[in-house]
């Protein structure tokens, strides 16, 4: 069997940046045990795979380990792969996933993500999380699926050094590390080593849980994102309501075909 794919670096405004994600469009669902061996072949944090729905497409994210309930980029890079590649017309698609309904509209030169808003609530910091970085964090919270720490400054953000087998035993899919910016509104790195993912380098799905928390901070509902990871994504930001709203543009940088 052959199927098309696609690789597309999401939130980039150049190739070679931003987060690089393999699509794989189907007409019907693959085996799961098929698509995880798909996305741990691809090597890349996400390996992204949707079919037909009646109201759009139903959408599922895989790591090279494991199947996610949410992620952002390569939704993005689906909706890319739609809108610029497979024919899609209208400016909104609707994807069905673990997460609900996640709407992605096409505004511009952006894709916008319409995600749930995430809450995260102060906690001890766990002793795995703690040992796992060479600078100690302001505070903890914790979120639905992921710890967030704070950090005094963007320098320190850039200098993190995470010993990653620590936040394996973290027992936690990942761990976000943000501050403020004095270019950007907030900086953020994401590291995921328990999901197969070391260093996310740009994270939609850990921005549902930043924006809620620095809107709050920073008493704007409007903002500039900045992961600076090695390869480093912009992502442009809005909460609205319990909603938040995460744009970007995307680069296609490879189509082919794989056979399985």
């Amino acid at each position: 069997m052959k199927l098309a794919i696609y690789q597309v670096d999401a939130f980039a405004e150049k190739a070679f940046a931003g987060n690089p994600a393999a699509v794989v469009p189907l007409q019907e669902w693959l085996p799961d045990r098929l698509m995880q061996q798909i996305a741990m072949e691809n090597n890349l944090s996400e390996t992204a795979f949707f079919v037909p729905a009646k109201s759009g497409y139903h959408i599922r994210w895989f790591t090279p380990k494991a199947e996610v309930k949410l992620c952002g980029h390569a939704t993005l890079a689906s909706a890319h792969v739609l809108f610029n590649h497979l024919g899609f017309t209208e400016n909104e698609i609707s994807f069905d996933s673990l997460s609900g309904i996640l709407k992605v509209t096409r505004e511009n030169e952006l894709i916008v993500l319409d995600f749930p808003a995430l809450t995260a609530t102060i906690t001890e910091i766990p002793e795995s999380v703690a040992k796992a970085f060479n600078i100690p964090a302001k505070a903890c919270l914790k979120g639905r699926d992921d710890y967030m720490l704070l950090f005094e400054n963007e320098q320190e953000i850039l200098s993190l050094q995470p010993d990653f087998q620590q936040l394996v035993n973290a027992q936690t899919r990942g761990v976000i590390c943000t501050s403020k910016s004095e270019t950007y509104d907030f900086v953020s790195r994401f590291f995921a080593p328990a999901v197969g993912v070391n260093e996310d380098p740009v994270t939609g799905s850990a921005h549902t849980m930043l924006i809620h928390f620095w809107a709050g901070k920073l008493g704007k509902t409007e903002m500039i994102a900045k992961q600076v990871s090695a390869r480093g994504g912009i992502l442009h930001c809005k909460l609205a309501d319990d909603r938040v709203k995460i744009g970007g543009k995307a680069i296609t940088f490879l189509i082919g075909e794989i056979t399985v």
